[in-house]
């Protein structure tokens, strides 16, 4: 949650009630891909790219929806957390994308490569060569081979001209007012919109997909990396993805690999393109040594604008403020709001607003944001010594716990969401109300980011021994192996290098 954005809207008004369904589905998943698939359509294995590709510059002589991508640039940025800056992970990323440019279709198609200052696990396209990639992708890659698939697959999109086939199906005008709908809109419903892939402006086609895959995997293997290596990410976000699920065995049907083509359907088709170039382990460079050089030192997780999550507790030293969630819940940190979901489909909602009015709490609850308020189950409370207001709420299939928490010119709210009757809405509450306090000077002072640490395998050090200095997490050894691409009967040895998690 950001410190800096804190705004009425965080709530939405009555229009379409207390969307926390939405709430309850958007928190299934933490990994959201905007290069993604909508359309279901027949593979075609002989496919090519166009033999005209086109930038911004060039279509906006004939097509003024072209400007799209230029225009949507900021929204698109603005919505990832902005763009991170790191002068050495800037330029490994783009010597990564000079050695693909000099091999693609159209080796004079300009790209403007961002890197995005989110966790989230993600990269897209948009028309006219701008080209996206988060820092949680670069902390999941384990080597520039990794990287490189992802790049190459997007680079694919622009220059076969994916993006403008795809303007030239839907009216400019609509295209843009579904972004800023739903990419920048506070609006439950427009957030559970993007959680199921109509962002438009990066939306691909089940075929376009299959076909920047097979461009990406020659790519690869032409500017000398490892072919293989599109299929090796392929599996490495699959897993990361069972591991971010608050329940492994539940319906993945919102996540990052389900919105694009079925993964081992993908995962096949590359390596099976990837032979084209020699067996698995005989042809290309993975690029590991220079690659994990790169991102030593790459910010990991939350920013500190958003504050931090530890395991079950929240924390923002900027603003001061921390709170738990009860054992088994997952914490999603947005820069809208703080998520959670936990067992029995219980959902939380965190944010704060400016306090304008300076009424009072039971007033403020009562004022018109929350449809289905129970008027009779308004009542001020105190909240650690902090002035708070509760109340209870229903609608639809669900029942709310709504708590506000006024300090200094701010009010911060929650809102626990249950099924109906179910019998976790009062402790859950109560675990927030309990443990939500303002933090003293020094544990806000204490508070460091988390970073990716490369770290070189000592003689005698184990898996355990090294996993045991992962941080902000409680899952030590299941998030080490995911993040170095480890299976379970994965060994190391002296002079390995792997990646841990630490401030």
């Amino acid at each position: 949650m950001e410190s800096h954005t804190v705004r009425n809207d965080r709530f939405p008004p009555k229009r379409g009630g207390l969307r926390t369904r939405a709430v309850v589905a958007l928190l299934a998943t933490t990994l959201l891909s905007a290069c993604q698939s909508v359309i279901e359509q027949t593979y075609e294995p002989t496919v090519s790219p166009s033999s005209n590709p086109q930038i911004v510059d060039e279509v906006q002589k004939n097509d003024p929806r072209a400007q799209l991508g230029a225009r949507e640039h900021p929204r698109i940025v603005a919505s990832y957390g902005g763009e991170y800056k790191d002068a050495k992970t800037e330029r490994l990323v783009a010597r990564i994308a000079g050695a693909l440019t000099a091999v693609s279709e159209n080796p004079q198609q300009s790209y403007r490569i961002t890197i995005l200052n989110s966790p989230a696990i993600n990269a897209f396209a948009l028309p006219g060569g701008y080209l996206y990639v988060t820092r949680g992708l670069l902390a999941l890659a384990n080597d520039a081979s990794e990287v490189a698939a992802v790049l190459s697959h997007e680079m694919a999109h622009v220059t076969a001209n994916h993006g403008i086939e795809r303007q030239q199906r839907e009216e400019a005008e609509v295209i843009a007012s579904r972004v800023v709908s739903e990419v920048l809109s506070s609006d439950l419903a427009g957030k559970q919109a993007l959680a199921r892939g109509k962002l438009r402006l990066a939306a691909f086609s089940r075929n376009q997909e299959l076909q920047a895959d097979v461009i990406g995997v020659r790519m690869l293997g032409e500017a000398g990396y490892d072919p293989y290596a599109a299929a090796r990410f392929l599996d490495s976000m699959a897993a990361y993805s069972r591991f971010s699920a608050v329940d492994p065995e539940a319906d993945q049907s919102l996540d990052f690999l389900s919105s694009h083509p079925n993964a081992p359907q993908r995962v096949d088709l590359a390596r099976r393109h990837a032979r084209a170039f020699g067996a698995e382990g005989t042809s290309g460079d993975r690029g590991r040594d220079y690659y994990l050089a790169g991102i030593d030192g790459l910010l990991y997780g939350d920013s500190p604008q958003e504050g931090y999550v530890r395991g079950q507790t929240f924390m923002h030293g900027q603003l001061g403020i921390r709170f738990d969630v009860p054992t088994g819940f997952q914490i999603d940190n947005k820069a809208e709001a703080v998520l959670a979901t936990g067992p029995g489909d219980v959902a939380i909602r965190f944010d704060g607003i400016a306090d304008t009015a300076r009424k009072s709490l039971t007033d403020y609850i009562a004022s018109g944001w929350v449809t289905g308020l129970q008027p009779d189950t308004i009542r001020p409370i105190s909240v650690n010594g902090l002035e708070a207001a509760t109340a209870r709420a229903s609608a639809d299939r669900w029942d709310f716990d709504v708590t506000v928490v006024r300090i200094d010119n701010r009010i911060y709210r929650f809102l626990t969401a249950v099924p109906k009757g179910s019998r976790a809405l009062e402790p859950t509450a109560n675990q927030l109300r309990a443990t939500f306090r303002k933090m003293t000077p020094a544990e806000a002072q204490s508070l460091k980011p988390l970073r990716i640490r490369v770290a070189v395998v000592k003689p005698g050090e184990t898996i355990a021994m090294l996993s045991a200095r992962m941080m902000g997490t409680d899952r030590k050894l299941d998030l080490f192996r995911l993040i170095n691409a480890m299976q379970v009967t994965s060994t190391i040895k002296p002079g390995d290098r792997v990646k841990i998690i630490s401030e």
